[in-house]
């Protein structure tokens, strides 16, 4: 049964990666381009969650203070 799930798992994440080289016309390029090109894209986002994860929190805040909805 676990076995039947996992296999059913895995099978998703196969259609849901190649939809996404569908999708973003990666499936054109070659091996080694579409990993630096998925290389960049994980790190644009990570950066872009740490900074919101970092940043954001102070900025809402400041908003708060600002619009006096927080003392």
């Amino acid at each position: 049964m676990a076995g039947m799930t996992l296999g059913r798992a895995w099978q998703q994440m196969s259609w849901f990666y190649y939809q996404y080289l569908l999708v973003t016309a990666l499936y054109m390029l070659e091996p080694w381009e579409r990993t630096v090109f998925n290389s960049m894209l994980i790190s644009i986002v990570g950066m872009a969650l740490y900074t919101g994860y970092i940043f954001m929190p102070q900025h809402i805040l400041a908003i708060l203070h600002y619009f006096e909805i927080v003392q």
